[in-house]
């Protein structure tokens, strides 16, 4: 019997939990209950295997994205919040695919990028779907860079080191695919769009402590408020300041709110 077969074995031994039992063991879990966050990360690891299915290509092993989904399953795990009332494996999904698709890209790689450029890539990637649906074409580098107030250059400098690719919009199609292959389109993605919502309510509670410029630049910067998103130029027209000082008090902002809050950093990365 393969060691995969084995393991299938294994988790089918594992009950499912009901929906009032799923609220009971996070409860517990946020009480520091380690028996209840292991009873609910292995009534989910069948979920964890389905989602990586999925991402399953030539050249990649099941079980390693079966492992480092299991990651994404615990870190989930531990930082559901009952009180949301939404289901567990609404939430964990995100965190699942994460892990997949992080150890997928950085498997593609010859390169593994530093943590500061696999967050940009991640953010170009993002944005490149997003602009994609709203243009109804594939964007260029220039509107990337317009979206997320990055220059063309350093955007162009990411891609040629995470993919070997020139640019986005170079016509070439094969070339192009590289860019999205493994990162998921998550416009229209439920789960995303519920950890946006969390991560704007954490955002929102913690605004208050900041001084009135600093509030107002992460207001522009990360939507909190609605509305179109702001460049670093926009911003610094519009408040009587240079782009690079309002990038300083953007930084100088998001350290503060790490600081304050330990769940934010998840979701300001």
């Amino acid at each position: 019997m393969s060691a995969l077969q084995t393991y299938f074995n294994q988790i089918k031994a594992f009950p499912l939990v009901s929906p009032e039992e799923e609220q009971e063991l996070a409860k517990r879990i946020r009480s520091g209950d380690k028996d209840a966050k292991r009873r609910l990360v292995e009534a989910n690891l069948r979920l964890v295997v389905k989602i990586a299915r999925a991402y399953l290509s030539p050249g990649v092993s099941l079980l390693d994205l079966i492992q480092e989904g299991n990651v994404g399953l615990m870190t989930a795990a531990g930082r559901f919040d009952p009180d949301r009332k939404v289901h567990f494996s609404t939430y964990a999904a995100w965190w699942i695919k994460q892990g997949i698709l992080r150890y997928l890209s950085n498997r593609q790689r010859i390169i593994r990028l530093p943590h500061r450029k696999e967050a940009l890539l991640r953010r170009i990637q993002q944005a490149f779907h997003s602009l994609s649906q709203r243009l109804c074409r594939e964007p260029s580098n220039q509107e990337i860079s317009g979206e997320i107030g990055v220059s063309e250059r350093m955007i162009d400098l990411v891609l040629n080191i995470a993919n070997g690719i020139v640019s986005l919009d170079t016509g070439n199609e094969d070339e192009t695919s590289s860019l999205v292959t493994y990162q998921e389109d998550y416009t229209y993605s439920p789960e995303r769009v519920f950890l946006k919502k969390n991560s704007r309510e954490a955002a929102m509670r913690i605004l208050g402590k900041l001084k009135e410029r600093e509030k107002n630049i992460l207001i522009y910067r990360y939507q909190l408020q609605g509305g179109e998103r702001y460049t670093l130029k926009r911003i610094g027209a519009k408040m009587g300041i240079s782009p690079e000082t309002v990038r300083q008090i953007e930084l100088r902002a998001l350290r503060q709110m790490r600081e304050s809050s330990a769940d934010l950093k998840a979701y300001l990365a």
